[in-house]
């Protein structure tokens, strides 16, 4: 999954966890620590490419760099 990819790639060194749990009907959410940060449900549409690292970068602010950086 590219989001997974994504995230990992870029903050393997700050996430403890990430869960890729199937939802009915195609549902893709993407929560941090319980925040709904993406839902395809609520906006009619995928994630386009970056869309969810960028929401990502926006929570946990621009002192957190990218693994190795």
């Amino acid at each position: 999954m590219r989001v997974a990819d994504d995230l990992l790639g870029a903050y393997q060194h700050k996430i403890d966890e990430l869960i890729l749990r199937p939802g009915p009907r195609g549902i893709f959410d993407v929560t941090i620590n319980g925040d709904l940060i993406f839902s395809k449900h609520a906006s009619g549409r995928h994630a386009q490419e970056g869309e969810v690292l960028n929401l990502f970068k926006e929570i946990i602010g621009p002192d957190i760099r990218p693994y190795g950086t």
